[in-house]
């Protein structure tokens, strides 16, 4: 026997229909579309080699590789900081994290975080009726003032910090306690083993895709993979030509393909874009245990191209063209006030540092990077280097450096780097190359003094400890003392 709705259930359901179509044929007559969705996937120590339209080898990634086919890639897409806290406060806030106060890699003694007056992309668009979740690493902050859910969040699931500080850290065995797994605000378990992490952050993924279909929602999915200890579940273990590290990959890249999957299944991939960027470059140091920046310089903590260069993919069928490559410099500060276009969200009232970049995405052969330029930042409020269209000009630093020849680990035991310094400023044509081999500071003298003179501006604003700089525009951190703190 077939089931029968009742009929003031079939005549809800009538109206509601008849009501849908009547909004969409407003929306078409007025020129106007739904809010778009927003997913952001944002990976860890993803090198730039590390996919397939990026010159992956040992392992594949059909499903990235289908998204840029379907959608733009971006070959000079970059990160502020390339360590982890600071990078994912600076794609969440639109800002350079040295102006929120925020280094390196915050651990369980942190007694800070990011700053709860500080305005997050979940904070940008709650306003708007959005729905929100944090999937994921988050990284700013374990204590509660910090935690996703009091940052406009309304949902997390995930680690507070990084997958290695835990008590089987190789390096600082018993140094930190049990690596916690969030539910909200709540401790719900703690793990002793983390194959199943990626698959259970793209169920739940999946999950807030399906239960907000009908409405406008912000995903970040904010994978702990690939930062070390690397695990993969059974069903991709062993698959890859390139060991657990290229295991690892293509369960991400299942992954993302699950997400696009239940994008189509519910009907809303044309309303929704995605972003697909990792938080910095890889962890030379675990060699075999570790990704690619190939041809890049170096790789995570420094300022070379391998460390703030991130694969990036951007998809949004029927709104950004499809196969199409962006060559102009982009960084993840822009992703804030882009969304913020698109949403027509209010951006916050204090100074940000991202520009809207719709018009280098949905034209990617012609549309120009909106910046003079992009300053990178490391240790603690060193201004490193500045990026200026195809150039690049660094300032003395001591960084550190895999020296060709060093034994590479395969057990997932790291290194030694050895630390360099860079005792004059060396300025490089990234357009001729790549690879940053060839200094040519001697050949430009205006370039060089063009840069000099952004790098002082910069100084002035956010501070140089290499220059003992303070800068005017910094911002408290968030200092935890029983209560949020304020400015």
């Amino acid at each position: 026997m077939k089931n029968h709705l009742p009929f003031f259930a079939c005549m809800g359901l009538c109206i509601n229909l008849l009501g849908c179509s009547e909004k969409e044929e407003q929306q078409v007559s007025e020129g106007t579309n739904p809010p778009p969705n927003i997913v952001i996937i944002f990976t860890d120590d993803q090198g730039y080699n590390d996919v397939g339209v990026f010159g992956a080898q040992g392992f594949e990634t059909p499903n990235l590789d289908q998204m840029a086919e379907e959608g733009v890639k971006f070959t000079n897409f970059y990160v502020p900081h390339a360590v982890c806290s600071a990078s994912r406060a600076s794609i969440l806030t639109g800002c350079y994290a040295n102006r929120l106060g925020i280094y390196g890699a915050l651990d369980h003694t942190a007694k800070h975080g990011l700053n709860p007056e500080e305005v997050t992309i979940a904070e940008l668009v709650k306003p708007l009726g959005y729905q929100t979740a944090m999937v994921g690493k988050w990284h700013l902050g374990h204590l509660s003032p910090f935690l996703p859910t009091e940052q406009g969040f309304d949902e997390f699931f995930g680690l507070p910090y990084s997958n290695d500080m835990w008590p089987h850290h190789p390096e600082r065995p018993n140094h930190y306690p049990p690596l916690p797994l969030y539910e909200g605000n709540q401790v719900i378990d703690t793990l002793d083993d983390q194959s199943n992490l990626t698959t259970w952050y793209t169920e739940r993924a999946v999950g807030f895709i399906e239960k907000n279909k009908d409405t406008p929602f912000l995903l970040y999915l904010a994978h702990n993979m690939p930062h070390v200890p690397l695990f993969v579940s059974d069903k991709f273990k062993g698959k890859s030509q390139n060991g657990l590290y290229g295991d690892v990959i293509m369960e991400i890249d299942w992954s993302v393909g699950e997400v696009l999957k239940s994008l189509k299944e519910n009907g809303i991939e044309e309303n929704t874009l995605v972003i697909f960027t990792s938080d910095n470059g890889p962890w030379l140091s675990y060699g075999a245990h570790s990704g690619s920046a190939d041809p890049l310089r170096e790789g995570k903590g420094t300022s070379w191209e391998g460390g703030i260069r991130v694969p990036t993919i951007m998809r949004w069928p029927g709104r950004l063209p499809a196969g199409k490559v962006q060559a102009q410099n982009g960084m993840t500060i822009d992703i804030l006030p882009t969304i913020a276009h698109l949403t027509d969200a209010e951006l916050p009232d204090h100074k940000i540092d991202g520009k809207n970049i719709w018009p280098m995405m949905e034209n990617p052969e012609s549309g120009d990077s909106p910046h003079d330029a992009y300053f990178i930042y490391y240790n603690t409020n060193e201004l490193q280097a500045v990026l200026m269209g195809e150039w690049k000009l660094y300032f003395p630093h001591t960084y550190r450096s895999i020296q060709p020849g060093q034994a590479t680990p395969s057990d997932g035991t790291p290194m030694k780097y050895e630390m360099l310094s860079l005792e004059e400023p060396e300025l490089y044509n990234l357009k001729d190359d790549i690879k940053e081999s060839r200094n040519v500071i001697d050949e430009n003298p205006q370039i060089v003094q063009e840069m000099m003179a952004l790098a002082d501006r910069a100084r002035e604003d956010l501070g140089d400890a290499l220059t003992n700089k303070e800068g005017k525009n910094r911002r408290e951190v968030g200092r935890f003392a029983g209560v949020p703190a304020r400015r």
